[in-house]
């Protein structure tokens, strides 16, 4: 059996949490895209682990794949297993040899590359962890993946190819002067990060603690083989679905495809596989947003205040950069255009805590354009930012003891919230699943079990 988590936003969801609810009854949690831009937070026993790599189900000791989806920087990769080691875990991580590695160069190229693109209002506000040159030379068929790291020959053969190719993009396209670039990570400042014996040196030795702890695999193969022999495979999207290079809010979006479909072309497993088991939407009661372009239910002006009262109180900032989330109302016809692009069999609302208190709750059922009235997101993003978005409006609902609330179950939770709640399941089409009342495990609402 399969369940797949997918962000119905624009990430920060909350699907971290989701899986760890949910992963007592998965043996196997495979990420089938992103790379360590995707912060999930997962809180146990009073303990708070931010997983950027590693998939969420390590901390329930279940075996976590980073599927051929996935860009791979093997510092981080290794640098988060060291750590869960050092906190008395034990994860087991296996590694796609399809998978593509990030490379040095490639967070040089993000960042520099973000910096000439401010200037045009194009910037994305990547991470600069080097996800989109990383999958740039996926798709150019010059990238290294991380099965190159286990053969030196080829894993050199590769680098002298692809390096200098990258130096005379940042050099003579961009015009920059190595030596005077101002970034160091990984043991590497901006000179090393295109010298290729130095990367030789570094990822060789990469190659040889994949190979010594058995960590790479044949994802497609592997997973078959543990579905096959009667193990739950549950799936963790990064991001979210308005963010998906292709059904996201271009160019304001990632490089892989958090949407379910992603599921199957990261994984090596085919769309009936994915697709006869359960697809679980992940819903953040209101909105929030790291990085530039448009967002029509965005507190502004007078809105301000309770703006930033609520990423306090959600702790909206993000968990790999640190940075400040924008916040906006609840927009449902994002959450539609989700829905159908992924097929959701049941969905999971979080963060219904942090609104407590509130006179009144909003949220976007529908946008005006034109003169128009549209339940779903235009294609262009141009048009989606001339959208006015029209409100219903909720009675608000107290702040109670919301671990007492997690204890009783779902008639606990205020009746107000409850009718905003089963107004968000109908609009979008998908029974409740589960509601997160606040960051432990045990403060989440379990209505339905997929697995």
């Amino acid at each position: 059996m399969t369940v797949t988590i997918v962000g119905a936003q624009l990430g920060d969801e909350g699907k971290g949490g989701i899986v760890d609810v949910y992963g007592a009854a998965a043996d196997v949690v495979a990420r089938y895209q992103g790379g360590d831009n995707a912060g999930h937070t997962v809180v146990h026993e009073g303990e708070e682990y931010k997983l950027s790599l590693v998939p969420s189900g390590a901390v329930r000791g279940k075996v976590g794949v980073l599927g051929n989806g996935c860009v791979v920087n093997p510092a981080t990769l290794f640098g988060e297993i060291d750590d869960l080691r050092e906190k008395g875990l034990d994860p087991d991580v296996r590694v796609a040899e399809r998978a593509h590695a990030i490379l040095p160069f490639h967070r040089v190229l993000d960042n520099v590359e973000e910096d000439v693109k401010s200037d045009d209002d194009l910037s994305a506000g990547t991470t600069g962890r080097g996800i989109g040159p990383t999958y740039e030379d996926k798709v150019g068929r010059r990238g290294v993946r991380i099965g190159d790291l286990l053969d030196p020959d080829v894993l050199r053969r590769k680098l002298e190819y692809v390096v200098p190719q990258k130096r005379a993009l940042i050099e003579d396209v961009y015009g920059v002067t190595l030596s005077e670039v101002d970034l160091s990570f990984d043991g590497f400042d901006a000179e090393a990060a295109f010298d290729v014996d130095a990367i030789y040196e570094q990822y060789h030795e990469y190659g040889r603690r994949l190979a010594e702890e058995e960590m790479t695999v044949n994802a497609g193969a592997f997973l078959a083989d543990c579905i096959d022999g009667g193990e739950t495979v549950m799936f963790e999207g990064a991001q979210g679905t308005s963010i998906d290079i292709d059904h996201g809010i271009y160019p304001y979006v990632t490089s892989s495809n958090p949407t379910a479909g992603g599921a199957c072309t990261g994984t090596g497993l085919g769309p009936t596989v994915v697709g006869d088991g359960e697809v679980i939407g992940i819903v953040k009661a209101y909105l929030s947003r790291v990085g530039t372009g448009p967002l029509p239910t965005e507190m502004t002006d007078d809105e301000e205040t309770l703006a930033d009262e609520t990423r306090e109180r959600g702790g909206e900032f993000g968990t790999v950069t640190g940075r400040p989330r924008r916040i906006g109302w609840l927009d449902v016809p994002m959450v539609r255009h989700a829905a159908r692009a992924s097929g959701f069999t049941g969905i999971a609302v979080n963060h219904v805590d942090v609104l407590a208190g509130l006179d009144e709750v909003k949220a976007c059922h529908a946008y005006d354009l034109d003169g128009e009235t549209l339940e779903t997101m235009p294609t262009t993003t141009e048009r989606w930012g001339d959208c006015e978005p029209q409100y219903r409006t909720f009675e608000g609902w107290p702040d109670v003891d919301w671990t007492a609330v997690a204890e009783e179950g779902y008639d606990a939770i205020p009746g107000n919230a409850r009718d905003y709640l089963e107004y968000v399941s109908e609009e979008v089409g998908a029974p409740l699943y589960a509601v997160g009342v606040g960051p432990e495990r045990e403060e989440t609402v379990v209505l339905e079990s997929p697995l």
